[in-house]
């Protein structure tokens, strides 16, 4: 992930570019002129949609994006061409065609829920002009590029000539094409990286009804072969991914809930383009996509995700190594913000857990039930001989804090070099602060900037200190 995340690919999407137009209202009567119901429109917002949608998500992962396609020009094209300027998009291998329409679908949204929506767009295939201009352009600046994204929603600027000519140009240069299909024929696609059809789409596509593991590989088997691909690979939902290079292999989804589908095919091919140009294997890279869906099927609409949500996400699966849970504070600032946002409650102990014991465990395990997110500060190495004598700690800093970012009951761990974790705790201000029984009736260091205060018994006979004496033979 810490590779991922200092990562910046450049990458080219083209496709059928849209404005997603919403128009969010209330209904309270129904027209007198016709039994339809009357919408009082309180706001409008417009996203980016089709291949924009992509782009989106390959911009807040943190890559370099440009993008080409086919548009008109008319007024939506200037709105839609503003929307990539504002999001550092680069557009120079957009076309305008004459007399073309660009797509803008609208919403008409009363109390949640959609009542109507009406389109303006053309479908029918780019003229071979614009083809020839993007094939230009595309040969001048294709050895830039680290992968190429093709975005099909079926309005016409996909066409078998401009699939084929993409494809052609990129390999010439080895560069990689990722195609997110349409339809029921991929011939068009014949010679591309991969293919990321989901099952309905390649049920479609290969005509056989994938129903077990057998039918699953006849199906990946056939689209490899048919399509000349490099690596077969098929979205399975809530089953995951499989592919197919010499063998299958599928790779479980990582979803702990799901809201809303929309656009998760979006943030899938944007996940696997970005992780391939990284270097990452196919199962990596798969792993990586997994993940980045089961963040976006966990919002409400089209939507995007970002590396550190992922980070967020793989860490509360405990999937991730101990590495990705231990945070600085700048680190940690980010992260409560997002869970605050995000309404999670937020609990912080502190203390130099030198030699990790079951009084510990279980301290943290209790601490951990107040709340959705445990933060353990974790003093620093002068700090515990400062507190507890020049002989400790026994261990350092670095190992006390992989040992307890390990263990499930832990989200993070904040390493601090203070006496005592007043700034953290001021800066994190936890909705719970959890501190050990023997502070009963004393003043517990940031309680004022903590929702509440919370004492938890330590296990009788359970200490460092015993351990520690224990070794050195001063107990039975």
């Amino acid at each position: 992930m810490k590779v991922l995340k200092s990562f910046r690919p450049n990458i080219l999407v083209v496709g059928d570019l849209m404005i997603d137009h919403y128009l969010w209202g209330s209904c309270e009567r129904i027209s007198p002129e016709a039994p339809v119901q009357v919408v009082d429109i309180a706001k409008e917002t417009t996203v980016l949609g089709g291949a924009g949608n992509v782009v989106n998500n390959l911009k807040v992962l943190g890559a370099q994006v440009s993008v080409s396609s086919v548009i008109g020009n008319d007024d939506n094209g200037v709105e839609l061409t503003n929307m990539l300027h504002d999001i550092g998009v680069n557009t120079q291998e957009i076309v305008l065609q004459e007399g073309r329409k660009t797509s803008k679908k609208s919403r008409v949204i009363a109390v949640s829920q959609q009542i109507l929506r009406y389109d303006k767009e053309s479908k029918d295939d780019i003229q071979k002009e614009s083809i020839e201009k993007i094939l230009h352009s595309l040969r001048l600046s294709v050895s830039k590029y680290d992968v190429v994204i093709l975005s099909d929603y079926g309005k016409g600027v996909l066409t078998p000539e401009l699939c084929q000519g993409v494809i052609k140009l990129c390999k010439q240069n080895s560069v990689k094409v990722l195609v997110d299909p349409k339809g029921s024929d991929f011939s068009k696609y014949k010679g591309a990286y991969l293919l990321t059809p989901n099952k309905k789409e390649a049920i479609l596509a290969t005509k056989i009804e994938i129903e077990d593991e057998e039918s699953l590989k006849e199906a990946l088997v056939q689209l490899k072969t048919e399509c000349d691909l490099d690596i077969s690979l098929i979205t399975l939902s809530e089953d995951g991914i499989a592919t197919y290079d010499t063998e299958v292999k599928v790779f479980p989804t990582v979803a702990k809930e799901v809201f809303d589908v929309t656009g998760a095919g979006d943030t899938v091919i944007a996940s696997i383009a970005f992780a391939l140009a990284a270097g990452k294997n196919i199962e990596e890279t798969a792993a990586f996509a997994n993940l980045a869906a089961g963040v976006v099927v966990g919002k409400i609409g089209s939507a995007t995700v970002s590396m550190d949500e992922i980070e967020e996400y793989e860490a509360s699966l405990h999937k991730s190594t101990s590495d990705a849970h231990i945070k600085s504070f700048e680190d940690i600032d980010t992260l409560v913000k997002r869970c605050r946002a995000n309404g999670k409650r937020v609990v912080f102990t502190n203390g130099c857990f030198d030699i990790l014991h079951v009084g510990h465990v279980k301290y943290l395990q209790i601490a951990k039930s107040f709340g959705d997110i445990l933060i353990v500060g974790l003093n620093s190495d002068a700090s515990v001989s400062r507190l507890k004598g020049p002989s400790r700690p026994v261990n350092v800093a670095q190992d006390r804090a992989y040992i307890l970012a390990a263990l499930e009951a832990v989200d993070f761990v904040v390493p601090f070099s203070e006496d005592t974790p007043h700034e953290l705790i001021k800066m994190i201000q936890p909705d719970v602060l959890v501190k050990g029984g023997d502070y009963e009736g004393k003043e517990v260091v940031g309680t004022e900037f903590a929702g509440e205060l919370r004492l938890v018994d330590f296990v009788d006979g359970k200490s460092t200190t015993r351990t520690i004496e224990k070794i050195q033979g001063k107990q039975c």
